[in-house]
This record gives C-alpha cells, structure tokens and sequence, in this order.
C-alpha cells in the first residue's frame, strides 16, 4: 500500500468523524478537521489542486477559529445555537464568491499547471464561505456544502483521488442529514424563545 494511499484513508476517516460530530453540534470535530486537512494538503498538491490544497489550509484555520467560536459563551452565558441568515446576506455571498472563485481560477489557469481551475476555484471559494458560516451555526451552511460536495464528488474522481471522491458522496448525503439535524435543533431553539 502507497504512503498516498495510507494518508488518504487516513484523511477521511478523520473526516467522516468530523462530519459526525459536526452534525451532534460537538465542539471535538474541529479539532477532526484539523488533523484530516493537514493530511489533505499533501494529496491534493500531488493531484495539482492547488486551489483545493490552500483550502485545506484554511480548513486548519477555520478549525481553529471554529474551536474557538463554539468554546466561547455568548452574553446570555449559553453556547452558540443554530440561527439564520437573510436570504439577501446569501446572495450577497454567492455574487462575492463567484468574483473571487473567477479571479481565484483565472490566477491559477494563467500562472500555474492546476487542473480544472475553475471549477476547483469554485468549490474552493464556496468551502470558505460554507467554513464560516458553519462556524457560525448558520443552517443553510449545510446547503452550499450539499452543492459543494456534489461537484466535489465528479471533481476528485476525474483527479484520480477515487477515495476521496466516495468520502464526497458520502459528504453529500450526510450534509443532507446535517440540515435536517441543526433545523431541528433551529426549530427546537426557536420555540422555546
């Protein structure tokens, strides 16, 4: 068995216990996120997904941030629950993150050998945007990351990391699992205001 191959399993199955945890709203998946996207970093910069490796950089920092985020108490002295975002805060994150994924591709098409830049830059920019608002608690984190690991899935398989694409796919469904979960944990939140 292939070192790449080792740290590959290794990398989604710290993974999958971060999704699991996640979804259980526990404070332990960052530090999950953390140890899977150190691993990530080197696979994904010999699969010359250059956008993808600096995204699992900052997946170490949103770890962090996240860590911190949930460990922290707010004003009323309870933890961070699950809330909304207006519907125009969303568009406006999804017009900033089409622009920056545009300009993000166009430098690594022009300047680098990254493959399918744009796409990558893409998935790239909106993991940063679904990162924060996950940090934050926000429900329809789990909608950009349904869409995010869907394009992930095609993404990975055709760059030869066929691990990481079934990890994709089960991404897809659990972030299925994670929305139904935290609008439960919204709706049970909400009604007891």
């Amino acid at each position: 068995m292939s070192l790449d191959l080792v740290i590959e399993i290794a990398a989604t199955v710290f993974s999958l216990i971060y999704l699991f945890l996640l979804m259980k709203e526990n404070i332990w998946c960052w530090f999950f996120a953390i140890i899977s996207s150190a691993l990530s970093i080197y696979l994904f910069i010999n699969a010359k997904l250059y956008s993808e490796a600096f995204l699992y950089f900052t997946f170490i920092l949103f770890g962090l941030y996240g860590w911190y985020k949930w460990s922290n108490k707010t004003n009323t002295n309870t933890n961070l629950t699950v809330s909304k975002l207006p519907v125009k805060i969303h568009g406006l994150w999804i017009i900033i993150g089409f622009v920056l994924a545009f300009a993000l591709g166009y430098i690594f098409k022009t300047y680098t050998d990254a493959e399918k830049s744009f796409i990558d830059s893409n998935t790239t920019i909106f993991s940063f945007i679904a990162s924060y608002l996950e940090a934050h608690k926000y429900l329809y984190a789990w909608v950009y990351w349904i869409i995010i690991n869907g394009v992930n899935i095609w993404l990975y398989y055709t760059q030869g990391l066929p691990i990481y694409a079934g990890l994709m796919v089960i991404y897809f469904v659990m972030s299925g699992v994670g929305l139904w979960k935290w609008r439960a944990s919204y709706l049970a939140t909400t009604h007891s205001n």
